[in-house]
């Protein structure tokens, strides 16, 4: 396969000359190193080339389907039509694939998507070893690896180094937005506290595991569907939905996990995967061992892919649910629908049938006055400085704002500008205080959910 060089390349000299940690100075190149990727996140980091990256990829993983099925994307990107890729992958296949990054130090990045049951384990090891680190979510997914992960920001942080993880959710237009109408007191208004029964801010996203990516059906690993290896839904997807609540909702605010959040409540239930269903989706012939014990009668497998939370952050309640099923409607696919509720409007975004299934954004006032209107138009200036082409249309409840289809790139390409985001991070240290404080609140916020749920 043209671009891929398996086994054993000479280190070079520039290599030798790293020691001890893989800081990189405003000038330096990054050089990625892409550890077992399972998931089809680890190749969408690659699908454009990014200003400063070096082409040369060095991947390290035990042989296997999951990390064939990545070489092939990538080699996809490099052979596509329009605006091919030139990565060059130089792997390493075997079991000793961990210890052989270690020792090798071929890169100063390293990105992990894939089996989250030795994830945090990984990133723990390898910003003890002295790399970056850009995760995909979940970095953890259960209260044991959240104390890991809690002590690798602490080392990261002694060794200046950056670990980060991929919240591409920031990057939907409709999400950026609602938060800059949020930060706008004469339109929103102040953030409602609500009630556990009437949260302030209520979430919801649904996940398919059949679907589409870069144009070809996904094929998913068996793992994934191992809540010990893949984790559950809400400490999954979820991890969204919890980063969007505090970046919409507390802007620049550094949260402290160990008093600024209070649990109301937290439940968990399965998704039913027939045995046709998971042989589609896996590419296999009936369910493996490992998953024998949660399938029923022979041809059910049940999996805790769905989980809500009830919170509060900062006094706000706060209500966030994950769920999974097996496809899409028509015409559809995966969706989030979200509010927030202040005290002159609602923001909503929907992404429903009316709205052809794709994320539109409305602003619902409390009262629909002239005086409201007159105020919204005027600060409608402050958004546009900022997108310039939104605009506003007016419908029974309110505004629909119109978005230009320039700001509407789509999920995979939110990739790419996460990791520009991480490597402006990495090369000028002007990471913002509370990114990494909000990183531990919001692993903190789904672990403790999925302990809590799985005691009632």
């Amino acid at each position: 396969m043209k671009g891929i060089v398996f086994g054993c390349v000479v280190i070079s000299a520039v290599f030798l000359s790293i020691s001890g940690q893989c800081q990189v100075k405003k000038d330096d190149k990054v050089r990625l190193i892409t550890l077992d990727p399972g998931h089809f996140h680890a190749a969408l980091v690659q699908k454009t080339m990014l200003n400063g990256i070096e082409p040369d990829v060095y991947v390290y993983a035990p042989k296997g389907e999951d990390v064939q099925q990545h070489l092939d994307k990538v080699n996809a990107y490099n052979h596509r039509a329009a605006d091919p890729t030139h990565w060059n992958e130089i792997v390493y296949l075997g079991d000793d694939f961990f210890n052989k990054m270690i020792a090798e130090k071929r890169g100063n990045v390293i990105v992990m998507a894939g089996n989250n049951q030795k994830k945090t384990e990984y990133i723990k090891r390898s910003v003890d070893a002295g790399f970056n680190v850009l995760g995909d979510k979940p970095m953890a997914i259960d209260n044991e690896h959240f104390e890991m992960l809690k002590s690798a920001f602490t080392q990261a942080a002694r060794k200046k180094l950056v670990l980060y993880d991929i919240m591409t959710e920031r990057y939907e237009i409709t999400n950026a937005l609602q938060r800059e109408f949020a930060m706008i007191p004469e339109v929103f208004g102040k953030l409602k506290k609500g009630t556990p029964q009437h949260p302030g801010v209520e979430m919801e996203s649904v996940h398919y595991y059949y679907k589409y990516v870069s144009g070809s059906v996904l094929s998913r690993p068996a793992w994934f569907f191992d809540v010990k290896q893949q984790g559950e839904g809400l400490q999954d997807v979820g991890v969204h939905l919890v980063d969007l609540t505090q970046w919409e909702c507390f802007p620049d605010r550094i949260i402290d996990y160990k008093k600024d959040i209070q649990f109301n409540s937290a439940k968990h239930w399965t998704s039913d995967i027939t045995l046709s269903q998971f042989n589609a989706i896996t590419k296999l012939n009936g369910f493996p061992a490992f998953l024998k014990k949660n399938v029923v009668k022979d041809t059910i497998l049940k999996f805790y892919a769905n989980g809500t939370v009830n919170y509060k952050l900062f006094g706000t309640n706060v209500k966030l649910t994950a769920k999974w099923a097996y496809s899409a409607p028509p015409g559809s696919g995966d969706s989030q629908n979200s509010v927030l509720h202040g005290t002159k409007a609602d923001l909503y975004v929907r992404q429903g049938e009316t709205e052809k299934f794709t994320p539109v954004l409305y602003i619902e006032p409390v009262t629909n006055s002239d005086a409201y209107e007159k105020q919204l138009l005027e600060k409608l200036k402050i958004v546009q400085d900022k997108y310039p082409g939104v605009e506003l249309k007016k419908n029974a409840k309110g505004w629909e704002v119109i978005i230009p289809d320039k700001y509407k790139d789509g999920h995979e390409a939110h990739f790419g500008r996460v990791t520009e985001k991480y490597l402006d991070y990495l090369r000028n240290g002007n990471m913002p205080k509370w990114e990494v404080p909000d990183m531990i609140a919001k692993y903190y916020t789904t672990t403790m959910a999925l302990a809590m749920a799985k005691k009632y």
